[in-house]
């Protein structure tokens, strides 16, 4: 559907984009992932074409892309993109004809898309009174009044509560369940994790790694990730060390990686004469991936790994 070949891109003299190659294809949520700064925005902004790569090549379904291409694209923000003045019906309205709709298709796709959000109750509303989680639903409402091939979704549930973010994930699986492509950048790893078929880690504008999560899950050499809680951690780690255990630190809390699954009480024999307030076994996840590799560019220098 989409392609980056050798994009690169500067933004006053600064390179964020550099000789930047992936794809995305037709049919899958694509998850973007990386830092403030990692150059997400960019790369948004060069598939919109309110940016121009400096180099390199973005094709669509295997042409260059142009200005014709833009009724293929829907976009959703991370910064809301309509009028609070005007009520939710004629926000979608206004951007249905501005994709050429006609009044009826307008009217139609207005109450599909409403419904979609869970908005429908409020399509009288101005967006002024709405709720900010109401105001995200009806940021990805207007991106897709115009049935769009590509949907581009910028930190798409930024604002909203729990159970918003639960509804919006069940839409997003049902668009890609439609045939729709869709690529989703958010900072959320459980959100990436639960949506995406593919995921690719961005580091100062270069793709680092990329892949379904179980292909993701061969950047750690390891089985399992142990957290543990001592009194001594120092003294777990030179133990660990005598064990070829490498470890981490997981939100502040000691965790080592197990090369295999190892029942606890051979653990807490092997760590004698240490005491632990706690030991937890948990499967390799996006959160420690992300970690990883983006700490390993930040040792090694940014390349690809």
């Amino acid at each position: 559907m989409l392609q980056f070949e050798r994009v690169s891109h500067s933004i006053a003299g600064v390179s964020v984009v550099r000789d930047l190659s992936f794809q995305i294809l037709a049919g899958e949520v694509y998850g973007l992932l990386g830092p403030n700064g990692a150059g997400k925005t960019t790369i948004i902004n060069l598939i919109s074409q309110l940016r121009r790569p400096a180099g390199g090549q973005i094709t669509l379904r295997g042409r260059p892309l142009t200005v014709a291409h833009k009724r293929w694209l829907g976009i959703a923000p991370q910064d809301n993109l309509f009028y609070r003045s005007l009520s939710c019906r004629e926000n979608l309205h206004f951007f249905g004809t501005v994709y050429g709709l006609d009044r009826r298709a307008c009217r139609q796709r207005a109450d599909w898309c409403l419904a979609a959000v869970n908005l429908t109750n409020k399509a009288a509303t101005l967006v002024e009174n709405l709720s900010g989680g109401m105001q995200r639903r009806l940021n990805l409402a207007i991106a897709l009044m115009h049935e769009p091939q590509l949907l581009i979704l910028d930190e798409p549930t930024t604002g909203l509560d729990i159970e918003s973010r639960y509804d919006l994930w069940q839409l997003i699986q049902t668009l890609r369940h439609g045939g729709m492509t869709i690529l989703l950048t958010t900072h959320l790893l459980d959100e990436a994790e639960k949506l995406c078929d593919r995921i690719g880690i961005l580091n100062q504008g270069q793709l680092l790694v990329e892949g379904q999560l179980g292909e993701l899950r061969r950047c750690i050499p390891a089985h399992t990730i142990l957290t543990v809680c001592t009194s001594d951690d120092q003294q777990a780690i030179a133990i660990a060390q005598t064990l070829h255990w490498q470890h981490r630190w997981y939100g502040g809390k000691l965790a080592f990686w197990l090369p295999q699954d190892i029942p606890l009480a051979t653990i807490i024999d092997k760590f004698q004469p240490l005491t632990f307030q706690s030991l937890t076994c948990h499967p390799i996840n996006l959160e420690h991936i992300y970690l990883e590799v983006t700490r390993q560019a930040n040792i090694n220098g940014i390349e690809q790994l």
